[in-house]
């Protein structure tokens, strides 16, 4: 019964910090709340019992995340005026071909996990492997290969967007 108060509440918690991020006008207060949003489900993860998940939670959301989140907030001048020209160098068409084969993408990992067949051990089958850790990689490089890749890929694609855009505002 007390577990699922602490769910109830810490789901409660979790949604309304989303909304703060998302309503606050001061950017560097949104980036807090995210913080407090991000060991909240840190929290949640140690009341599901799965600890090593929490860990990587704080160490990887509430560590480095928010703090690439504080560079591009110190980076970006937020009190300068939009931009009144349209850059010339600007591929638009090649940013939505990109944007479509993305979404092409999406959608054939959709249809993929949706008729694939099973993959590891039926549900009432004891699992290949014991502990929290070693059923996260099972499952992780097993049932979710494809959707880790896909991940890795967008984060390696926005980490070279936010160099690309740090480097033209600092020369």
């Amino acid at each position: 019964m007390a577990e699922a108060i602490i769910f109830y509440t810490l789901s409660v918690l979790i949604l309304g910090l989303a909304v703060a991020v998302i309503t606050t006008p001061k950017t560097v207060h949104s980036v807090l709340y995210l913080v407090m949003n991000f060991l909240c489900v840190a929290m949640l993860y140690v009341v599901l019992q799965a600890e090593f998940l929490a860990v990587i939670q704080i160490l990887v959301y509430a560590g480095g995340i928010v703090v690439l989140y504080l560079f591009v907030v110190m980076l970006v001048n937020l009190k300068r005026p939009a931009e009144v020209h349209q850059d010339p160098r600007r591929l638009s068409r090649l940013g939505l071909v990109l944007a479509g084969a993305v979404l092409l993408e999406l959608a054939g990992i959709a249809v993929y996990s949706y008729r694939r067949v099973p993959v590891g051990p039926s549900p009432g089958a004891p699992s290949p492997v014991e502990g929290n850790i070693e059923q996260l990689g099972w499952l992780l490089y097993t049932d979710y290969l494809i959707p880790f890749e896909v991940a890795s890929v967008l984060l390696l694609v926005a980490m070279v967007g936010a160099i690309i855009l740090a480097r033209r505002e600092l020369s």
